[in-house]
């Protein structure tokens, strides 16, 4: 076992003022399962890929041990090639043999190996790099969401995989994934980083409680804060109104009154502005022990939906369908039935390449609200009765069409600028990426844009094709908190198990 030791590591990406990271210290050993945790844009990657060197930085990182990095690059010249040929790119020293043990592991067939990498689906490319990953020992391995866009079925095998392993950081928003395999978590959180022991929950719990905690002290210091402005407020009235009282005087008013009076009066007054004087301090001591309190809480702000309520009971009737698309010989999937009735939300699920995306693009093109060149190729069977003249809200897998300024995206979307931007804020977007182009957005950041599009579009029907690929925990529950509060009628496809057990009012298997 060996440690890795960060110390004051400081870093900021060329033509931007704001430090992504700035005097982080800490300390991990090579042996443990560590879970990165943080919301979008923190610095996750970034990270990673100092741990690789491929930055320049201020600060420290000392390791005894090599690092390697997941995802590996694949240029488009290398989807044509087996991954065995990529062998030599991704892991020159390891041997194919290694590589095919972890494979054995991983419930893979060798000959994934031997065929065009383009070939093979998420969930095959996947375990193919994450055998190479782990094929060579004495490494520290740095493993970068390796769950987006994976089916449940991939998504079990890579979680048991890894709860095997141990020596990695893994950067992961899936709740699930985090819990079966992590022993130690690292948080950036908003203004500190820190390590502990235990999953996600156990952090989560932890972090809980001294919120709360942190939340009591607050109202504790603010009440005490409240109490001593107003004394030292009394205490300075009454010392301005005694100093006042020093010189004249009506001796028919105040007969009891003489000139020597004047010393007793300042010497009052003087003991009245030293009373102000140490509520003063006191003020200054408790706002001290304030400070920083809630700098690190993660405030989970609700966000609201304006749902529209359809006429009809049922949007969505599917009977014995079965859909193929025109270049293809057999059929996605034969003889579904589901309905989607006003209220209900349905999570439709199924293997990588089963049909589920196209489902809601045939529901899509039913209301001329669909991607023509994909509906043009697709092949409907059977019966699918979509109610004509709903208002449906989409939010799509793809995000490669994002670009320019989000006051384009609003204008050409007929959004109000203003409500979009405060729900970017409370989906934790900064001020500072309001004026940046889009296509600079992280894939969180940019999932986050149309889900904030989605969101303030009044609908009958919201549907969203994987909407939480690269979005950080907090978001998640944001948006899980919102769908419950408001019942949206919903069409999703999601493979994160947390959210569907949270929000799904029936799950379709296709």
């Amino acid at each position: 076992m060996a440690q890795i030791q960060v110390s004051d590591l400081t870093f900021s990406y060329e033509g931007t003022a704001d430090d992504v990271l700035k005097n982080v210290n800490f300390s991990v050993d090579t042996d443990w399962k560590l879970g990165l945790i943080g919301r979008n844009g923190k610095g996750k990657t970034t990270l990673l890929n100092l741990f690789m060197g491929r930055y320049t930085y201020q600060g420290s990182i000392t390791a005894s041990t090599r690092f390697d990095y997941f995802p590996y690059a694949v240029t488009d010249a290398d989807l044509k090639k087996p991954a065995i040929e990529l062998l030599e790119v991704w892991k020159p020293q390891v041997e194919e043999w290694q590589v095919m043990v972890q494979m054995n592991q991983l419930k893979m067939d060798a000959e994934c190996l031997y065929r065009p990498f383009e070939t093979l689906s998420f969930g095959e490319r996947t375990r193919v790099m994450l055998a190479v990953l782990f094929a060579e020992e004495n490494e520290f391995l740095l493993i970068d969401e390796p769950t987006n866009h994976l089916d449940t079925a991939a998504r079990d095998i890579v979680k048991d995989y890894l709860a095997t392993k141990k020596g990695f950081i893994l950067v992961s928003h899936d709740r699930d994934l985090l819990d079966k395999v992590c022993d130690h978590v690292l948080v950036l959180n908003r203004s500190s980083i820190e390590v502990q022991s235990g999953n996600f929950s156990t952090w989560w719990e932890n972090k809980e409680r001294t919120d709360a905690f942190k939340q009591a002290e607050n109202e504790k210091h603010q009440k005490e804060i409240s109490k001593l402005k107003a004394a030292a407020d009394r205490s300075s009235r009454w010392a301005e109104k005694n100093e006042n009282t020093k010189i004249g005087f009506d001796p028919v008013k105040e007969h009891d009154r003489f000139l020597n009076t004047r010393s007793y009066i300042g010497a009052k007054t003087k003991k009245m502005q030293a009373r102000v004087k140490a509520y003063e301090m006191r003020i200054d001591r408790e706002i001290e022990e304030k400070e920083g309190l809630l700098q690190d809480i993660e405030r989970v702000n609700d966000l609201k939906i304006p749902p529209l309520r359809f006429h009809k009971e049922v949007l969505i009737n599917a009977c014995d369908l079965s859909l193929r698309y025109a270049d293809a010989d057999t059929p996605l999937f034969e003889k579904l039935r589901f309905q989607v009735k006003r209220g209900d939300r349905i999570v439709l699920s199924g293997e990588n390449g089963c049909g589920k995306s196209s489902i809601l693009q045939a529901v899509l093109a039913r209301l001329g609200a669909g991607n023509e060149a994909i509906a043009s190729k697709l092949l409907v069977t059977g019966d699918l009765q979509v109610a004509s003249g709903m208002i449906v809200s989409y939010v799509s897998q793809d995000t490669s069409f994002l670009a320019g300024s989000l006051r384009d995206f609003a204008e050409k979307r007929g959004l109000d600028e203003s409500l979009f931007l405060a729900v970017l804020r409370q989906l934790d977007f900064s001020r500072e990426q309001f004026t940046k182009p889009m296509e600079d957005y992280s894939e969180g950041q940019k999932k986050k844009v149309l889900i904030a599009a989605s969101l303030i579009t009044p609908a009958h029907l919201y549907i969203w094709d994987e909407p939480l690929n690269y979005i950080d925990v907090f978001s998640r529950m944001q948006i899980e908190k919102l769908i419950l509060r408001y019942e949206p009628t919903m069409l999703l496809v999601e493979h994160d198990v947390r959210f569907r057990e949270k929000v799904a009012t029936e799950e379709i298997q296709v």
